[in-house]
């Protein structure tokens, strides 16, 4: 079985990352004749390459759109063999900054990384981006291919500058091994061949870099996150690839959620029943006890577990388009395991060029930071540093599906560990059952000055004449104090919504009817509240009332703040409002609010 090599091509638009792709790929007989010969024939607009002559970078650029462009777009995956034997799987990454994430995934999988730089424009910045994505994601090797060197006349000087400005960033993120080649990707030179153009370098070649290389393999302990329970009559199969370590024969495994420990009886492999199993091998084991294994869990050895926490440090590159939200509940994705998880703190974000850690609120897109986050629930992640399979982690938009950020754990918190809660023997059940009501929180969304307040408080009235125990949490209220710290950006409001709604975690506990009167603008921080809480324990309603009558009562004057221009962030005006997509019951706040009070008492007594 010949030795695998994964490579990642990065490095700024225009660098030559296809060419030089292209050009290893002709030069190591990997090139079917008939795709050869549509290279020496077809020609982008503009290109200056002779009919008849190879134009190596379209044997990479695969996406029409790409051939349109000029750029590279999607990540391009080409294969060859060394003359040693060993196979290379290549990704040509795109190098503009607006596909920095297809960049970072293919980064994520490498082992080394060819880093191109155009001589004739220097080190760019997105040259700093591409080396702190690839050492971020675990890529220790780097190979600086100095392009287009023939523009300098493959002056020395200029090469040894280049480098050094390069080895800079490098050595700053922990690149343990570099390797500087000088190269013309589109004459050859020192691509597969050594070259008299540059006599002063006496260096390898970039494929005699690849021949040279040699990973070094970790020591990281057995790893097996489990991706299917397949169960039968007699037994159950957990089923998933070995990521790491081997699994023997009556190995003691444990669950790392539950702390349950078994032994290996049966492995399965695609190959039938086996003693032993590797690292990279799909498996299933069966265990001596029927242990609780769910889709998610990681199976560890006993003597070299992996601890469950629910606070992890870690560093992000962030890949969506609208900003990091402090607060804001994502879906954290680490092979099978899926957890909601909130980004809690953004520790600073890190200036790419220099180093400098600069303190931040958001992050952007492409922009790289170091973040504290919290899970729902506690999870076994290693460091990144120790294994990527189960270090490395993507987090997910809840509501669009969308990846926004690709994260690597550096360890877990401390507090994780420190903090145990205490369990009283009166919970909520028994205090809500002394006061003869169901517990409810009735969360009133809308925009400011559509009436919440108003029927909150009419509302409340009406259930205290019943003699039902209540609670109004108001946005304005909370704000003069738990909040005050807090302004009207959307990360501010994100964690307005996370405080109001552990307050009225604690009162619906406490066994009373929560109303809470907030415009909490964003769909995603409100359905981060329902979450805290089981079915038909939370009840969101929309209060829906045409802005033009939220203006015209302007109870406290914002609509006439934001049209003089001193209030840039009111909601319905300065920043958008998203409403519910499926509220449990829509007041209308322009009719009868006592009316509308009415409707919102049936709906916590549970009358129609």
């Amino acid at each position: 079985m010949s030795v695998l090599l994964r490579v990642v091509a990065c490095g700024s638009v225009d660098d030559g990352k296809s060419t030089l792709i292209g050009r290893l790929l002709v030069e190591t007989d990997s090139v079917p004749l008939d795709t050869l010969e549509q290279a020496k024939f077809s020609r982008e607009a503009g290109s200056t390459i002779p009919l008849g002559e190879i134009d190596y970078s379209l044997l990479t650029d695969g996406l029409q759109a790409e051939r349109e462009q000029g750029i590279t777009i999607d990540v391009a995956y080409r294969q060859f063999e060394l003359p040693s034997g060993k196979r290379v799987i290549v990704a040509d990454a795109p190098g503009h900054e607006q596909y920095t994430r297809n960049m970072a995934v293919a980064a994520s999988r490498s082992d080394l990384a060819i880093l191109l730089i155009d001589a004739a424009r220097g080190v760019s910045k997105q040259t700093h981006r591409h080396l702190t994505v690839c050492a971020l994601m675990g890529v220790k090797d780097v190979v600086f291919a100095i392009n287009k060197l023939d523009v300098l006349g493959y002056d020395k000087d200029a090469f040894d500058r280049i480098v050094d400005q390069a080895t800079v960033t490098a050595n700053r993120m922990g690149v343990e091994r570099i390797t500087a080649v000088p190269v013309s990707a589109l004459n050859g030179v020192n691509v597969t061949a050594r070259s008299s153009q540059t006599p002063w370098y006496l260096g390898p070649t970039v494929l005699e870099a690849l021949v040279a290389f040699e990973p070094v393999t970790a020591n990281v302990e057995t790893r097996l996150p489990v991706q299917m329970v397949l169960r039968t009559e007699q037994s159950r199969v957990y089923a998933g690839t070995l990521v790491s370590g081997a699994v023997h024969l009556d190995d003691e495994i444990m669950v790392a959620s539950s702390g349950a420990k078994s032994r290996v009886i049966k492995i399965h492999t695609p190959q039938g029943i086996a003693e032993n199993a590797y690292a990279g091998t799909a498996i299933g084991l069966e265990l001596k006890d029927q242990v609780d294994v769910t889709r998610g869990d990681l199976l560890t050895p006993v003597k070299y577990p992996a601890k469950p926490a629910d606070r992890f440090a870690a560093d992000v590159v962030w890949l969506g388009e609208s900003p990091l939200v402090h607060g804001r509940s994502y879906l954290l994705i680490s092979g099978p395991l899926q957890v909601p998880a909130t980004i809690l703190t953004l520790r600073h974000k890190l200036d790419v060029e220099t180093g400098a850690h600069e303190a931040a609120r958001v992050l952007h897109m492409n922009d790289v930071g170091a973040v504290e986050l919290a899970t729902d629930r506690p999870v076994a992640l290693d460091p990144y540093d120790l294994s990527r399979d189960t270090g490395g982690f993507v987090l997910v938009d809840r509501l669009t599906a969308d990846t926004v950020a690709a994260g690597m754990v550096k360890h877990a918190m401390r507090r994780s560990f420190n903090v145990v809660p205490h369990i009283y023997q009166i919970d909520r059940g028994a205090r809500a059952q002394q006061k003869a009501q169901k517990a409810k929180v009735i969360w009133l969304t809308g925009l400011p000055g559509s009436g919440k307040s108003t029927i909150a408080n009419e509302a409340e009235r009406k259930l205290h004449s019943l003699g039902l125990h209540t609670y109004v949490l108001d946005g304005d209220n909370l704000r003069t104090g738990l909040n005050k710290d807090l302004g009207f950006t959307p990360e501010d409001r994100a964690e307005n919504v996370r405080r109001v709604g552990e307050v009225a975690r604690l009162l619906f506990d406490a066994g009373l009817i929560v109303l809470v009167a907030l415009v909490s603008p964003f769909r995603a921080d409100r359905e981060k509240v329902r979450t805290l809480f089981e079915p038909g324990d939370f009840v969101e309603i929309y209060v829906s009332t045409p802005v033009e009558v939220c203006q015209q009562r302007d109870p406290k004057g914002l609509y006439k703040k934001a049209a003089a221009g001193s209030l840039p962030n009111l909601t319905g005006v300065g920043q958008g409002y998203e409403e519910p997509s499926a509220p449990e019951l829509v007041l209308r706040g322009d009719g009868d609010l006592s009316d509308e009070a009415d409707q919102l008492v049936r709906a916590v007594l549970g009358e129609p």
